[in-house]
């Protein structure tokens, strides 16, 4: 059983494409106790890289090849500091689940729903499901979005403490003056 009353530090991310640069973990203040990876890592070099720092959940997205499918399942559910989490990467949002999302939503009853796929970054409480949704927007370089998002996640004594939301220039490279 794990210990509720610790606390605990999560980076989530989501929509990699490949992209193994994490120049974005030099803003973190702490050093995550966990990394939560919602779909498209794209190369699993990736993944490696993120479990590196720290012990890395993650799930398929929908551009992920055979070799990331069999090292992750389509989607999650696990207990994190007290928390059940839900994590999958096609889930909609509040409102607008996916029909998967939905099943799975109302059979395993999570505290925070996780998803990525749309690469725009969204947090807010699901009063209907009473959980967290989180959406961390995509970190990768690969997609439509301007700016790359990921989420830090506190957990104390059972809840979520604080989310603090991590934006980065879509380029690569943060430009230096």
């Amino acid at each position: 059983m794990e210990n509720s009353s610790t606390t605990k530090s999560v980076l989530i991310l989501s929509d990699s494409h490949a992209h193994t640069e994490l120049d974005f973990l030099e803003d973190l203040e702490v050093v995550p106790d966990q990394i939560w990876h919602a779909g498209d890592i794209g190369d699993l070099l990736v993944t490696d890289k993120l479990a590196a720092i720290a012990p890395t959940k993650a799930v398929y997205g929908n551009i992920d090849g055979m070799e990331i499918r069999r090292c992750f399942p389509e989607y999650e559910c696990f207990r994190s500091g007290g928390l059940k989490v839900l994590m999958i990467h096609i889930g909609g949002r509040p409102g607008r689940y996916s029909p998967q999302a939905t099943k799975l939503i109302q059979s395993l009853k999570p505290d925070i729903f996780i998803c990525g796929h749309s690469h725009i970054c969204r947090v807010e409480r699901d009063k209907r499901f009473g959980m967290l949704y989180i959406n961390p927007g995509a970190i990768g370089i690969s997609g439509f979005h301007k700016f790359r998002t990921c989420i830090l996640l506190r957990i104390e004594k059972g809840k979520p403490s604080s989310i603090r939301v991590l934006e980065y220039p879509r380029s690569a490279k943060i430009p230096k003056n």
